[in-house]
């Protein structure tokens, strides 16, 4: 496929190949964006952004309602578009379509809701004869940095509020899953978005990041990636807002009175969905120690049943992970805990990009497959005694994304929304739940800013105060 510049789709002469993680086939190739090209982009997008500030409320909603409707008739073919470049199973590809649908929609609705308010100025002392409100304006251009994981969905929501709020976008989608990101652009160019509104610069984020985030034209970023990554946005950015979802390990407390069979099946279906690779993917398990041996058993049987293989294949519920390095990667941090102590209750293969579902028990805090963001499909799961230490353990991490408790206890639940630190607490969840409408994002080294359209475009805007001296 070709990527999108200037209102024009363009070819280079030197391309990347997009390939399939299960057997390592050729999909199709993108070209090789480079810093010039991303240059273009931004210089485009600013005519673009003047284009999309003038375009009335309405006619955004109407252009990505438009959009989503495309999308909903093209469902099948950007659910097997995300399964070959991801290697996600097909029913979690199509599960991906639906959601994206549904965030373009709401994106196209907020774009009736963006509004400000009258001040009462005088309730102020010695202020009568001032009248004030705010509006809401566009921030420009805004450079939507999305990730390999949700190669559809977090591009929506990326590109969704940001085009609602009347910004132009210069999307840069993940270099092993581009694919689904330009069949967006073409989308939303056929719903009728003006040709500079939308770029799409293909391309190493390690050669051309860094001029797309630093450039003072560009004044708003909205990142999902690692830590890592994110910090070096930030020291580039300069001055300008930034929306940073960065990386997780998820914990999950099952206090005594939870049901455990229940537990078992939440724990593995968040713990191996899309094998292991979701941000909020259940990764720390701590079970009170009164059933800690029961739940560790009742683990096995929903772990095996995990089938692994081509995730085209419709009985297949997990397919590879993105690259051979990652799969090598989680089998050796889950060796390092098994030298450590810890054991392998079911699991631990790997071959090629493919790495068997693995519960690891009697994890200790400082191990890596606990201490950092794993992104593979294994679960640690560690002992505690009560609720105190619950909590501890699961503050006990530099990240603060999602976290979740099982309990009928409405005291530990409560003491859990309190007292742990997160942006997204469910009870009787696993932390691997979002719903695209609600407010996501995360503490700590995890992030900054929310997401879901209702919130991203009250950060892809800027609050103008007027005041009239009467």
């Amino acid at each position: 496929m070709k990527m999108y510049i200037g209102g024009k789709w363009l070819d280079k002469p030197e391309t990347i190949p997009v390939l399939n993680p299960f057997d390592q086939s050729v999909i199709d190739t993108v070209p090789r964006g480079t810093s010039a090209d991303v240059e273009a982009a931004i210089t485009s997008a600013v005519r673009g952004a003047a284009i999309m500030a003038k375009l009335p409320a309405y006619e955004r909603y109407a252009i990505l309602r438009r959009a989503a409707d495309l999308m909903a008739e093209r469902l099948e073919d950007l659910g097997q578009t995300i399964t070959k470049e991801e290697g996600k199973v097909i029913a979690e590809g199509r599960g991906e379509v639906g959601r994206a649908i549904q965030t373009i929609t709401l994106s196209a609705e907020e774009a009736k809701r963006l509004h400000g308010e009258t001040v009462p100025l005088d309730a102020a002392p010695g202020y009568v004869n001032q009248f004030g409100f705010t509006i809401r304006v566009p921030v420009g251009v805004v450079a939507a940095i999305a990730p390999f994981n949700f190669p559809l969905n977090l591009v929506c929501h990326k590109v969704g509020p940001a085009l609602a709020a009347g910004n132009a976008v210069v999307l840069k989608p993940a270099g092993d899953t581009p694919l689904s990101a330009l069949k967006l652009t073409e989308i939303l160019l056929e719903a009728g978005l003006p040709e500079e509104a939308i770029q799409c610069v293909t391309g190493p984020g390690g050669e051309i990041g860094d001029t797309l985030t630093g450039d003072p034209r560009v004044r708003k970023i909205t990142f999902t990636g690692s830590m890592e990554v994110g910090e070096r946005i930030c020291r580039n950015a300069g001055i300008k807002k930034v929306t940073m979802e960065l990386g997780s390990n998820s914990p999950l407390i099952v206090m005594s009175d939870a049901d455990i069979e229940k537990v078992a099946a939440a724990t593995v279906a968040s713990g191996f969905a899309n094998a292991g690779q979701v941000c909020i993917s259940t990764q720390r398990v701590f079970a009170d120690r009164s059933i800690y041996a029961d739940f560790l058993d009742a683990l096995v049987a929903p772990t095996e049943a995990f089938t692994l293989g081509n995730p085209l294949d419709e009985s297949i519920r997990m397919g590879p992970m993105i690259r051979e390095s990652d799969a090598i990667r989680v089998g050796q941090w889950i060796a390092e805990a098994v030298d450590g102590g810890a054991r392998i209750i079911v699991g631990g293969d790997h071959e090629g990009t493919l790495h068997a579902p693995t519960v690891v028990a009697d994890v200790k805090p400082d191990m890596r497959v606990s201490r950092e963001e794993l992104f593979g499909p294994a679960v640690a799961v560690s002992a505690f005694n009560d609720i105190d230490e619950a909590i501890a353990m699961a503050n006990d991490s530099r990240f603060g994304l999602s976290a979740g408790i099982f309990t009928q206890n409405v005291d530990w639940a409560m003491r859990f929304a309190r007292e742990v630190h997160s942006g997204n607490l469910h009870i009787n969840s696993s932390p691997q739940w979002r719903a695209d409408l609600m407010p996501y994002g995360g503490l700590k080294d995890s992030g900054m800013g929310k997401e879901g359209p209702a919130y991203a475009v009250q950060e892809m805007t800027e609050l103008k105060m007027v005041v009239f001296h009467l």
